[in-house]
Order: C-alpha cells, then sequence, then structure tokens
C-alpha cells in the first residue's frame, strides 16, 4: 500500500500550487482522506481532511478559505488546491487516508490515520 505526494515545489506569496496524492495498492474509496503538514521544527498539524463521499470537508483554521481539498475515487486520488500560499505555509505536506468504512465524517486527527505518503515540501517566499 502506497500513498505518493507531488506537486511540491518553490512560489512566491500570493501563488497558487496544487498537491496530488496517487493511491496505490488497495482502493481508498471508502476511506477519509486527508492532508497534513509539518514546518520545521514545529508539531505536524492539520491542513484538511476529506470523508469518502466528499461530503464532508474540514480545515485547520490558518488555511480556511484559501485551500481545498478533493478527491477522485475512480482515480483513488485525493488532491489539495492551495490559494494564495503565505510564507508561513512552507512545510512538508503529507497525505494520509484511514482503513476505511464509509464513516460520514472524516477525522480532524493525524493519529486517526494509518496509512502515509512520504511528504511533499512546499516553500513559500516572501
Amino acid at each position: 500500500v502506497q500513498l505518493q505526494a507531488s506537486g511540491g515545489g518553490l512560489v512566491q506569496a500570493g501563488g497558487s500550487l496544487r498537491l496530488s496524492c496517487a493511491a496505490s495498492g488497495r482502493t481508498f474509496s471508502s476511506s477519509a482522506m486527508g492532508w497534513f503538514r509539518q514546518a520545521p521544527g514545529m508539531e505536524r498539524e492539520l491542513v484538511a481532511v476529506i470523508s469518502w463521499s466528499s461530503a464532508h470537508t474540514d480545515y485547520g483554521n490558518s488555511v480556511k478559505g484559501r485551500f481545498t481539498i478533493s478527491r477522485d475515487n475512480a482515480k483513488n486520488a485525493l488532491y489539495l488546491q492551495m490559494n494564495s500560499l503565505r510564507p508561513e505555509d512552507t512545510a512538508v505536506y503529507y497525505c494520509a487516508a484511514d482503513r476505511g468504512g464509509y464513516h460520514m465524517t472524516a477525522s480532524a486527527s493525524q493519529y486517526h490515520y494509518d496509512y502515509w505518503g512520504q511528504g511533499t515540501l512546499v516553500t513559500v517566499s516572501s
């Protein structure tokens, strides 16, 4: 089972990036999935999570209104559209998925998630 995050890079403040997470080895169509990030010297924190049906999403306070999470179950893929990027968004971004179960909501706690990608680095310059 593998989650492969991609799309990170260097962008100027105010710019946009789109992260992708490709899943392989099993289907995650019944799983909650999410993005978390970790900046140097900081704890890993919630960016956004999404339920299996996309009906429920939740965002970290610092990204609300700027980032949008989405998924395509047919492609076994997860996305994060990041707009109006700020230097404080600089971090390694990780995608994650739980074991599934068609739960109505997606947990905002990183400890709920069982599968993790390797991370992709986003650097926002001022």
